[in-house]
């Protein structure tokens, strides 16, 4: 028996990034009145995030919390004041010295801080519970070479660290924070692996160089372990494992240090482009990963794949690498399968002198997702092949966007569709109109005529 229900959308995205476009996507959710699922990747190992993990193990959770976060219903018609001070309070962060962000910390869980203003008090007692529970976690494990550092750190990392620590279960501490956020059920953020322990990732450089964990591929950043005195590569791992924390014994340094400082606007370029990503063991080996079965699921209920803005090697790669993805998106059931171009190329899509167009953004796709059916990683991929992966690609034109080779793309069965985008006050990069986008997405999903839309000329240009 068929069912009526709609098939689904499913956003391959990272953190920030795309948390720009969640309106966006609840639009053309809601113009197709469908389920839309957001994968994200679990392998950061930067900002406080590095720490829950080198004390805790476990996945790299902040993406996943911010999208929770993120999709906190807002209604302009009601004053909502307990949904605005719960973004808020998972939005938070301590302050960037040590002593003061352990005494509000302590704040916050004995339920003295100003932040629990305006949260019922059914939600609170929930909340600290799960706080508490982390906080006790923290005096477990420490030790005299190895204490818990708060600079800097999320609430909302803390919150989902804890309840998955006492719950035992990533999926049911994501389940929870959803219900606090009140995330409608049609939307579900799904993590890329649903997993309790802590998966890292390498890159490959064309010139050979690899590079390990993806906060040293994104945005490189001040190393704050313990102790920074130069030491071999055997001696720097002899002393890590001095220390008493989540990591077995042997494992590589760079995986173990603390990397809670960072800028993701002052960045260098790579010496060269990346060629391949893979996931790797905590000594550096590469292993072969399978995908959230819930991933799959979502997948093969999908009329619509979108990849979305952000770093294309750390936020969409990992998703795409993994054991069943690749199957999944060459399904020729799903129509559509749409890459939003980002509006500049980063530190991941250069370096300068030879910065990615949209083919091979494109390129890098459908690399992955062929890597992802394939026991042999240096299989090439064929252009004619690009289109099971990507069947359209939407994108702005203006200084600094990258190139899209609107020819070449429409040979190999791909569409181009060009929106006009704005730029903001200060900012020497042109961003997406919303409507604009809304409006590209649903045309690009075959739904609404363009021309009885009431938006501004020349928002699209198919």
């Amino acid at each position: 028996m068929a069912s009526n229900k709609p098939k689904g959308i499913v956003v391959f995205s990272g953190g920030s990034a795309a948390n720009n476009l969640v309106d966006v996507f609840k639009a053309v959710r809601e113009d197709k009145k469908c389920q839309l699922s957001y994968v994200i990747p679990i392998s950061d190992n930067g900002g406080s995030s590095s720490e829950l993990i080198r004390v805790f193990g476990g996945p790299g959770i902040g993406d996943v919390r911010s999208r929770l976060v993120r999709l906190i219903p807002d209604d302009p018609d009601h004053d909502d004041s307990e949904k605005a001070a719960i973004k808020i309070f998972f939005n938070h962060r301590l302050p960037k010295d040590q002593g003061a962000a352990r005494q509000e910390w302590m704040q916050i869980v004995d339920a003295s801080h100003s932040l629990w203003t305006n949260i019922s008090t059914a939600k609170k007692e929930l909340m600290r519970a799960i706080l508490n529970s982390v906080n006790f976690e923290i005096l477990k494990r420490m030790r005299p070479s190895s204490t818990f550092d708060f600079s800097g750190a999320s609430i909302g990392n803390l919150f989902l660290t804890g309840a998955r620590l006492f719950t035992g279960s990533f999926e049911s501490a994501i389940y929870l924070l959803s219900s606090i956020c009140s995330v409608p059920n049609h939307t579900s953020v799904l993590p890329a692996i649903n997993t309790n322990f802590t998966h890292h990732i390498s890159a490959g450089l064309a010139n050979g160089t690899i590079i390990t964990g993806q906060n040293s591929i994104s945005h490189p950043s001040e190393t704050t372990a313990l102790d920074t005195t130069p030491l071999t590569a055997h001696e720097d791992t002899e002393r890590h494992d001095l220390i008493e924390d989540a990591n077995l014994p042997g494992t590589l340094p760079t995986l173990r240090k603390q990397y809670i400082n960072f800028s993701k606007t002052d960045e260098d370029d790579l010496p060269a482009r990346i060629e391949r990503l893979w996931y790797i063991n905590p000594y550096g080996q590469e292993i072969r990963l399978a995908a959230n079965p819930a991933v799959l699921a979502a997948l093969g209920q999908a009329q619509a794949i979108i990849y979305s803005i952000g770093s294309l090697y750390t936020s969409l790669i990992p998703s795409l690498i993994l054991k069943g993805v690749g199957a999944a998106v060459a399904n020729p059931s799903i129509k559509y399968k749409i890459l939003i171009l980002n509006s500049t190329n980063d530190r991941e899509t250069g370096p300068s002198s030879s910065p990615f167009s949209a083919l091979d953004f494109v390129g890098a796709i459908a690399k992955a997702c062929a890597e992802s059916q394939s026991i042999s990683p240096s299989r090439e991929v064929g252009k004619e092949e690009y289109c099971n992966y990507v069947t359209h690609v939407v994108h702005l034109t203006g200084p600094g966007t990258p190139a899209v080779e609107r020819e070449a793309l429409k040979q190999i069965g791909i569409e181009t569709i060009k929106v006009y985008g704005r730029r903001g006050e200060g900012e020497g990069f042109t961003r997406y109109d919303e409507k604009g986008l809304v409006q590209a997405l649903e045309v690009t999903m075959g739904r609404r005529d363009p021309r009885k839309d009431k938006v501004r000329r020349n928002t699209l240009e198919g």
